[in-house]
């Protein structure tokens, strides 16, 4: 599943702010529902390690020029909420990319 998050930061404002707020990715999901694991092995692209609903997920979050691209590995078990994780992450996305709530 592959979920676009347009933006107009530019890629060093966009990795900014999706490092400043990668901490605020599990509250995108129902409370307690998820555990993330985030590692950057370049500035713009990022492996993630996702626990929800006793699946082990893996993804992949790459910066690009308009738009952050986010690839999950849904396991077949969790196929048939793939409208509603991709409705999360795109929700959860969007608010990390936000600028800073005075």
């Amino acid at each position: 599943m592959q979920v676009a998050i347009p933006h107009q930061l530019g890629r060093e404002e966009t990795r900014r702010r999706l490092h400043a707020n990668m901490h605020k990715m599990p509250a995108s999901f129902p409370a307690g529902m998820a555990k993330v694991s985030t590692t950057w092995p370049s500035e713009d692209h990022a492996m993630m390690a996702i626990e929800a609903m006793g699946q082990h997920i893996t993804g992949r979050i790459d910066i690009e020029d308009a738009q952050v691209l986010l690839t999950v590995d849904l396991p077949p078990a969790l196929g048939f909420i793939e409208p509603i994780i991709a409705g999360a992450i795109k929700q959860g996305g969007q608010k990390m990319l936000a600028p800073p709530e005075s």
